[in-house]
């Protein structure tokens, strides 16, 4: 995963991308989550691997394991 997911302050805002590229993360997930297959994703963006979507999921996955608290603002 690492070496398919990478962040640079100065691409997408720093948002988590696939290498080489300008798709994010997100991207691929909110495609995911709406219904579109793999393969639909990969028709979508063919430069993409089916190695590339699996490294989104694994990142999130990752994320997600990470602990998280709320904190109240006024």
């Amino acid at each position: 995963m690492r070496s398919r997911i990478t962040i640079h302050s100065d691409i997408c805002n720093g948002k988590p991308v696939i290498r080489g590229t300008r798709i994010t993360v997100q991207t691929i997930l909110e495609f995911l989550a709406a219904g579109d297959s793999v393969e639909d994703v990969l028709r979508e963006y063919p430069g993409l691997t089916r190695r590339d979507v699996q490294a989104c999921l694994d990142y999130a996955t990752r994320v997600m394991g990470h602990r998280f608290s709320l904190v109240a603002t006024a």
